[in-house]
């Protein structure tokens, strides 16, 4: 399991430009995270996904997210999200910790 205050650092430096993590937050470039655990692709209420967000029909949780932060593009072909993804295990460890910690009650 990752670490919760490094992944926080990781998620401020590297994806808070883009999204949110509190209930009820903003949407930016990206959608408000808050509930993404058990959520399928494309499916955060009021933000306009790609057809290949929508279509993926994959639901978040520990293992979607390691394949997805470590290459947004290759497993979902089409998205819109132009983060090229975390290269180191340990980093995609810690972040999702830290998202698995910040996006539920």
């Amino acid at each position: 399991m990752g670490d919760v205050n490094k992944g926080k650092k990781v998620f401020v430096m590297k994806c808070a430009q883009c999204h949110t993590v509190v209930e009820g937050g903003r949407h930016k470039t990206g959608p408000n995270l808050w509930g993404l655990f058990g959520r399928k692709t494309g499916q955060a209420p009021g933000f306009t996904y790609t057809k290949a967000n929508v279509e993926k029909g994959i639901t978040w949780d520990e293992d979607t997210l390691e394949i997805y932060l470590k290459c947004p593009k290759k497993y979902i072909p089409g998205t819109k999200m132009l983060f090229a993804g975390l290269k180191k295990s340990k980093e995609r460890q810690d972040l999702i910790a830290y998202l698995k910690e910040a996006t539920s009650s």
